[in-house]
């Protein structure tokens, strides 16, 4: 049982994780039902954002997906924008926005996305840990279910669960495939033998099995061991950060009600129940004071609040609050870090938006065919072939060509004389530039091409002409 785990010891549990043993095996996490004000909320929050995780990839706006994260062909979609491998300067930009979000956001309010808003903590809660209660039951029967032999109702208890984990994480592979190729793929993969489509299938697989993995066994681990988040929180708290924590002022010291017994001793209001262990998804005593492994999912909060209301005490012993608020009764959120991270935040989202402002909805890469140098014609002239990647970052079908800005260099396209570029789309193409050999004075010449588009220039391109000097 939780409570009976060692390291929850006040003196000793930040030595060791609260659900590892001294061997390195590991405590299995029973944890109770909790219902309450806190609870009944977090199902609402989660069944909304359980929603627009699942519809995502579904919306489409004219024709082309509002989310994608293609990291196999290094395009990316996010909320209609499109971004290519030539736009890494904008998704830097993204990241850092998103870590400065996320620093200022823990600073001020602790860990509240992990308990509210991470989908491993969605999926775990209010979905996979819901269907267990409904099929084991409670903490207590699963445990024992666990410990007794196996029978026709074990099996049958755990055969339907693990049919349904299977079947819901076949669900969600699905889900991330679809973010990650896009619906109209993963629609093609199912629908299609898996030998016309093996790695789309193999993907399918492999992620419904690390899914099966993580919510069947591997669970609380996925926070504790795994997510860099709680190790962070360590640098990004402070005083007066916002957390799940216990009023050890009000609290303390402990002592459990005894009936017929006159009190010895001033007590806190902490009767010492260990109720908030017992609902804990990741093993730990939140009395102990904030902890990495604490997600701030609080369910500590709304078990504790039970049960001060049966002792006819007040309510909020196990609250939302900071150190400074517990010790000196006042809590000051705008602190001179917090608004330091705000002005990094205002000052990146500024420059963010003026990078797409300024982005070039066409854009143009040229580099020099690998392996030759130039190649001597029997007409006189002399060529040099070159590679050309053109990237269309608009929903329109578009146009381009190209044109040498020096006298006496011309431009051959390989295949015809422009480039049609489909929306959204990359093409790469070849073409020459050429010149007479007489006029050849240099073996290395500046050469400056112009990318038209709509008989307008949107772009200017450097490269260099090789050739051998001529000697007339």
């Amino acid at each position: 049982m939780a409570q009976k785990n060692p390291h929850l010891n006040p003196e000793t549990f930040r030595d060791s994780l609260s659900t590892v043993k001294d061997d390195g095996k590991r405590y299995w996490v029973y944890p109770k039902k909790v219902r309450g004000f806190f609870y009944r909320y977090r199902t609402y929050l989660s069944w909304i954002l359980l929603t627009i995780l699942f519809v995502g990839p579904f919306i489409q706006v004219d024709g082309r997906p509002w989310l994608l994260f293609n990291i196999f062909e290094r395009k990316f979609i996010i909320f209609g924008a499109v971004f290519w491998p030539q736009d890494t300067h904008l998704l830097i930009f993204l990241l850092l926005i998103f870590f400065v979000f996320v620093i200022l956001f823990t600073a001020v309010f602790g860990r509240i996305w992990c308990g509210w808003a991470c989908p491993q903590t969605l999926f775990m809660e209010m979905v996979f840990r819901k269907i267990e209660y409904l099929i084991e039951g409670d903490a207590n029967q699963q445990r024992a279910l666990d410990e007794s032999p196996w029978n026709g109702q074990k099996i049958i208890k755990k055969g339907s669960k693990l049919l349904v984990f299977a079947a819901i994480s076949l669900l969600i592979g699905h889900l991330v495939m679809a973010y990650l190729i896009g619906i109209d793929q993963v629609k093609e993969i199912i629908t299609k033998p898996p030998t016309e489509n093996l790695a789309g299938f193999i993907g399918l697989v492999a992620f419904s099995g690390i899914f099966m993995f993580v919510f069947t066994w591997f669970r609380e681990q996925a926070c504790t061991v795994v997510c860099p988040y709680g190790r962070l929180q360590g640098v990004l708290l402070d005083n007066n950060s916002i957390n799940v924590m216990y009023d050890y002022v009000r609290g303390e010291p402990r002592a459990p009600i005894r009936k017929n017994k006159a009190e010895e001793s001033p007590k806190g209001d902490c009767i010492d129940c260990g109720i908030c262990v017992q609902v804990c998804p990741t093993g730990i005593d939140i009395r102990n004071g904030v902890q990495m492994e604490c997600v701030n999912c609080t369910a500590c909060i709304d078990a504790c609040d039970e049960v001060m209301v049966k002792v006819d005490r007040p309510k909020g012993l196990i609250r939302y609050a900071s150190e400074n608020s517990i010790q000196q009764g006042f809590q000051k959120l705008i602190t001179g870090r917090v608004k330091a991270y705000s002005v990094v935040l205002v000052l990146l989202l500024a420059a963010f938006i003026t990078l797409i402002a300024t982005r070039e909805e066409l854009q143009a890469t040229i580099t020099r065919f690998p392996g030759m140098t130039y190649q001597l014609r029997d007409n006189g002239t002399v060529s040099n072939l070159y590679q050309i990647t053109l990237i269309n970052k608009t929903f329109e079908p578009q146009t381009v060509n190209l044109s040498s800005l020096v006298d006496g260099i011309d431009v051959e396209v390989v295949g015809g004389k422009e480039w049609i570029l489909e929306p959204q789309s990359k093409v790469e193409g070849r073409f020459f530039l050429v010149t007479d050999q007489n006029m050849v004075h240099t073996p290395q010449q500046d050469v400056e091409l112009s990318l038209i588009h709509k008989q307008k220039e949107i772009d200017k391109i450097e490269t260099s002409f090789m050739a051998p000097v001529s000697k007339d």
